[in-house]
């Protein structure tokens, strides 16, 4: 991975603590640091905050439409 990647990582990647919390906690945790650390790409890249949400809600949408709990995988 080049630096500028590398960087741009650090940048919009918040890393959630690991320890000290249940399951639950941890990945509530981790979704809400990445929709955040993705907010502030797209912000930074220029669209409004309702350009952002419409975006975030409709994916959110699509992943909890197409959630299958009863298929194998991840």
């Amino acid at each position: 991975m080049s630096d500028d990647k590398s960087l741009e990582h650090e940048m919009f990647v918040t890393e959630f603590p690991k320890n000290g919390f249940g399951i639950v906690d941890y990945l509530q945790g981790r979704v809400n640091f990445s929709i955040m650390d993705q907010m502030k790409l797209m912000h930074k890249s220029g669209m409004s905050q309702e350009e952002i949400k419409k975006t975030l809600l409709s994916s959110i949408t699509e992943i909890i439409d197409n959630f299958q709990p009863d298929s194998k995988g991840p």
